[in-house]
């Protein structure tokens, strides 16, 4: 067995998987059926969609290997098949070098033959494949290379869609509908394994005085740049979004709430680091709500988020009583 080549450009590429915030999300119907289409179309046991991360390779959809989410990256076929530009077949795993001591081969699920087809990222970067697996030596032909590509188009088209439903266009950061669904699965996975987790609803202050004074241009830019602060300060397995207007969201994972308030602390030191840099014409100031993550109390993201919301506004109500 041959353990696949990084990609020359892996930095880059991993960077734009873990943009696209997929990695460990629930699984959709919009590739599901896709998988299910491509193991009818080529009559194959295992149809997948792969995304391969930097240690693993993990399952976005899959049919036909049970509950199996994802797999160590050092024994995927996906990860050779990312390196090409076309697609990988392999006839009989048992005969191709990089394969035949694979585990997957010599063991469960006695892969025989793969085929692999790139799917790539809007801008280009192999982040994972559509791909067939099969426990019987087999050929591929012209025609079945061109419906592979085919599917693997459809794939790519329901990331992009995926995308842009999900993420907010001026920011970059997830908009409310991508941060509820990541929070809602990273909150189900802290009550499984009895973890805390923190909710910060953040509400920019004075923002209207900014648009008003500068102009929208300018409120944009506000809104970038602590879209920015955020995303440069708190962690990868942390949830940011922003949910409308100058209203942000972080749900913070394996974090109590008392814990949050070192974490708003170093927050606000980079607000002040920001302000004091004078990159603007006015100071970035927020009102900031925090609740520990209670499955007794909270049903759900939008009970915690609710809840939070209601933290911020008292917050900013005494700050304009004293002003």
């Amino acid at each position: 067995m041959k353990i696949a080549e990084l990609p020359a450009n892996e930095p880059e590429r991993i960077e734009a998987l873990h943009s696209l915030r997929i990695l460990d999300t629930p699984r959709e119907e919009r590739f599901d059926r896709l998988t299910r289409l491509a193991k009818r179309l080529f009559d194959v046991p295992m149809a997948v969609v792969t995304m391969i991360d930097t240690n693993r390779q993990w399952f976005k959809s899959c049919v036909g290997l049970g509950d199996a989410t994802e797999t160590t990256r050092d024994i995927s076929f996906c990860s050779h098949a990312i390196l090409s530009e076309d697609l990988t077949v392999v006839p009989d795993a048992r005969l191709d070098p990089r394969f035949s001591g694979n585990p997957q081969v010599t063991g469960e699920p006695h892969i025989r033959f793969y085929a692999g087809c790139p799917i790539r990222s809007e801008s280009g970067f192999a982040l994972g494949t559509l791909c067939l697996v099969d426990t019987e030596v087999r050929s591929f032909d012209d025609d079945d290379r061109a419906l592979l590509k085919d599917l693997a188009v459809m794939v790519e088209q329901e990331l992009a869609a995926l995308r842009l439903a999900t993420i907010d266009d001026l920011t970059g950061i997830s908009n409310r509908r991508g941060f509820e669904t990541l929070a809602r699965h990273a909150l189900a996975t802290s009550k499984r394994l009895g973890r805390p987790a923190s909710m910060m609803y953040f509400d920019l202050d004075k923002f209207k005085q900014i648009n008003d004074r500068f102009g929208h241009a300018e409120g944009d830019a506000a809104l970038t740049s602590f879209s920015a602060l955020l995303s440069s300060s708190f962690r990868e397995s942390d949830v940011i979004g922003r949910l409308g207007g100058d209203e942000f969201a972080v749900l913070l994972t394996n974090t109590a709430e008392g814990e949050s308030e070192r974490v708003l602390q170093h927050f606000s030191q980079r607000i002040k680091s920001f302000n004091l840099n004078g990159q603007r014409q006015y100071e970035l100031a927020y009102s900031v709500g925090v609740v520990e993550f209670d499955p007794a109390r909270h049903y759900d993201v939008s009970d915690l988020m609710q809840q939070a919301d209601a933290l911020m506004y008292q917050q900013k109500k005494a700050a304009r009583a004293q002003a």
